[in-house]
């Protein structure tokens, strides 16, 4: 697709979501259909991982009361059976729905290729700015890999910095279980921001810190360069003590092949009147 198509599609989707899916898509408001709920597929493409159950429990309670007031949008399901659909718009509906034990959904079904289904997805949950971080960098890394753009053409296709964009999509480094806990809201992308870049067990064990204790950004950053200044000094540590290691071996050679007595101890050695002099011999 090129690049100033999607550029005309991003702006219809940035206007109301269903005035723009009329409007772009063809749906006509007197051609809404009753389907099963059961011939609904979920949106491959869906950024969205997570759902706050309380509220789509409330708006479960509101259609039973009130019925649904705006369809959900379908297309066919063009690798599956005739009857089949696959759920573009309203998933929260969908699920408040089911909640209810309904059978039966008003939809408008569309007439468009996936590569729109996967657009609309993506671009309209972005630009609706409820996305978690992780969800967010999971929906930039898809649209870089389908359309081949860069960080900074992206940027200007959500209307964010090419710093910010390229911020988020550091957060897939992290770990899968550092991941669930910024998807949970147990640490915030800014805790997030500054674990990038350390080995798995430390990244976990600050994690859990942060959590455990909780830990503000700043107590977070004085935490992990204290633990970073700690490694250092112990990497310096072993650094030596592999260099006394190796020194140690070559005189162990050197007393062994002259029959020299000696002992070891701690980074000491000591060696009796008798072999000094045996030393000195050597040395005249």
């Amino acid at each position: 697709m090129a690049k100033n198509k999607i550029n005309i599609d991003i702006s219809s989707i940035l206007e109301d979501t269903a005035f723009a899916y009329e409007k772009e898509l063809g749906l006509n408001r007197d051609r809404i259909e009753e389907i099963s709920i059961d011939l609904i597929k979920p949106n491959p493409y869906q950024p969205r991982k997570s759902f706050n159950q309380e509220a789509l429990k409330e708006l479960a309670e509101s259609i039973n009361t009130y019925g649904l007031l705006q369809p959900i949008v379908v297309i066919q399901d063009s690798d599956g059976l005739d009857n089949e659909y696959v759920l573009i718009a309203g998933e929260r509906r969908l699920r408040a729905c089911k909640l209810n034990n309904m059978s039966m959904i008003k939809a408008y079904i569309g007439k468009f290729s996936f590569d729109k289904l996967r657009e609309l997805a993506l671009i309209e949950n972005i630009q609706r700015e409820n996305l978690n971080p992780i969800e967010l960098a999971l929906s930039y890394e898809s649209i870089l890999k389908h359309h081949k753009i860069t960080h900074e053409e992206l940027s200007k296709m959500v209307g964010k910095s090419r710093t910010q964009v390229t911020n988020t999509l550091r957060l897939l480094n992290l770990t899968q279980y550092t991941q669930e806990k910024i998807i949970n809201n147990l640490i915030s992308q800014g805790h997030a921001k500054i674990l990038i870049g350390l080995d798995e067990n430390l990244e976990i064990k600050i994690v859990d810190s942060i959590i455990g204790q909780k830990l503000s950004v700043k107590e977070t950053e004085k935490m992990i360069a204290a633990l970073k200044a700690k490694k250092t000094q112990k990497r310096i540590k072993q650094s030596k003590s592999n260099e006394f290691k190796k020194e140690i071996e070559i005189f162990s050679a050197i007393m062994k092949d002259n029959k020299i007595n000696y002992k070891i101890k701690a980074d000491k050695v000591e060696i009796s009147f008798v072999e000094l002099k045996k030393i000195l011999t050597l040395l005249k």
